[in-house]
């Protein structure tokens, strides 16, 4: 098999642990350059991590004859305009999540890919996580009998020092939008993993803090094409965390969280079953691995251009409502 050379653009905080080291213990796969405007962060990153090339300017990474292969791990609003470039090279990107400001760029950025005849996968690392991978087996070995319905619940409090500038991710024109945008898009990116696509949707967003423009409180309601509905509360002003989702069938329930890591448990009449699975160090090598698997023609990555549109446009609709 080839080995899978790397370059990533953007080696910021989610390349540290997340998905940097992932593309370096992937098999048949190495990390070979990283770009970075900033010349001293990006030369502290390459020297840490032990990258042979590193690079100020991501035409040059881009260009490079060295790199097969490219991941793009800026804010959001970068996302379109680097994957028309390196599917422009004509090589293989997988870009960050979510895909795009909105759904509309994401489609722009699926046809160029296609033009090109160049893969675009994106980083939805849950679909090859075995924790979520145990759940989507529960559910097609019948644990819960029939899958009628599903509750997301997610809060957490917001604690900043107004001294400090706003989080990019609660600015809309970087992020596209608050934490919903940035956190409920992995939620719904693994139920449509597990369940299928969503067709109907509706939701309401608003901002009850007042600490920042993006919305802090979502709400919506929901129907997979299978039948199956679904209803999700979002808030990122309250005074705790909470993390849980239920699927419900007729014989049981599943109850699990989307970012902790506390056993899935598995409920029927008078019995309860926990199942606890640990996320790897580096949460995104198994869909990393995925990924080279199939640019060397063997099996194919769960989480493509095409279903990662799919999730942005359920987020548009819930947030445009």
């Amino acid at each position: 098999m080839k080995v899978i050379r790397w370059g990533i653009i953007g080696c910021g905080s989610v390349t540290e642990v997340k998905s940097g080291p992932g593309f370096q213990k992937a098999n048949h796969s190495e990390l070979v350059a990283v770009m970075r405007r900033d010349a001293a962060k990006v030369k502290d990153y390459a020297l840490r991590h032990h990258v042979p090339k590193y690079y100020q300017d991501s035409q040059k990474l881009i260009q490079d004859p060295d790199v097969d292969a490219i991941y793009i791990a800026t804010p959001p609003h970068l996302h379109h305009d680097y994957v028309l470039k390196v599917a422009s090279a004509g090589k293989p990107v997988y870009v960050e999540k979510p895909m795009a400001l909105n759904a509309k760029q994401c489609q722009a950025m699926i046809k160029v890919c296609e033009q090109k005849n160049v893969p675009l996968y994106v980083a939805y690392y849950r679909r090859a996580l075995p924790r979520f991978l145990t759940i989507k087996s529960l559910l097609e070995t019948g644990a819960i009998g029939k899958v009628r319905a599903l509750t997301i619940t997610y809060t957490r409090p917001f604690n900043y020092d107004p001294k400090q500038p706003l989080p990019w991710r609660v600015i809309p024109e970087i992020s596209g939008g608050g934490f919903f945008m940035d956190l409920a898009c992995h939620i719904l990116d693994y139920l449509d993993f597990i369940l299928g696509p969503i067709v109907k949707v509706t939701g309401h967003s608003s901002n009850q803090s007042n600490k920042y423009q993006a919305e802090d409180t979502v709400s919506a309601s929901f129907v997979f094409a299978c039948g199956i509905q679904g209803t999700g509360l979002w808030s990122f002003s309250s005074f705790e965390r909470q993390d849980r989702t239920e699927i419900i069938g007729n014989k049981g329930k599943l109850v699990f969280s989307s970012f902790d890591t506390e056993p899935i448990q598995l409920v029927t009449k008078g019995r309860e079953q926990k199942f606890p699975i640990d996320n790897p160090e580096h949460v995104q090598q198994p869909l990393i691995q995925t990924i080279v698997n199939q640019l060397n023609g063997i099996g194919q990555c769960p989480s493509t251009g095409a279903t990662a549109a799919r999730t942005a446009w359920v987020m548009d609709q819930i947030l445009q409502s």
